[in-house]
């Protein structure tokens, strides 16, 4: 497993979701769920990705990632539609595990409503969110 880290690229959403803004183009995010997340989880070992072309909605379920403790939805931290799903996930769910923050993101979307990454935690803020 990955040691607890949250990267300050990243934005973060209360539910344990991370988006990490496309420099060279900031109306695409990949996005991904948090060291703490997956820790919360333990060992995942099914994730079934939802489709390129599936709508997501900030704030909402998007997917399910199952891991031997629980089944848990997957919540979208912006809205936009997905582009691109980690295709290597569903043979190899444990990557969410070892690297959540790279190989193992879930999806990457075109963003419909930019100004939600406003709404969103920097680094700092989630980690006082978990009371650290």
């Amino acid at each position: 497993m990955a040691e607890a880290s949250y990267p300050e690229d990243l934005l973060y959403h209360a539910e344990h979701d991370w988006a990490r803004i496309d420099p060279g183009d900031p109306g695409q995010a990949t996005l991904g769920i948090t060291w703490y997340a997956q820790d919360s989880l333990g060992e995942v070992v099914f994730f079934d990705p939802p489709s390129v072309g599936t709508m997501l909605v900030k704030d909402e379920p998007y997917a399910e990632v199952e891991s031997v403790k629980a089944v848990s939805d997957v919540v979208a931290p912006l809205s936009g539609e997905i582009v691109e799903v980690n295709d290597s996930l569903p043979d190899n769910p444990a990557m969410i595990n070892e690297d959540p923050y790279g190989a193992g993101w879930l999806v990457k979307v075109r963003l419909t409503e930019p100004a939600e990454t406003e709404s969103l935690l920097d680094a700092a803020d989630y980690r006082g969110s978990l009371g650290g």
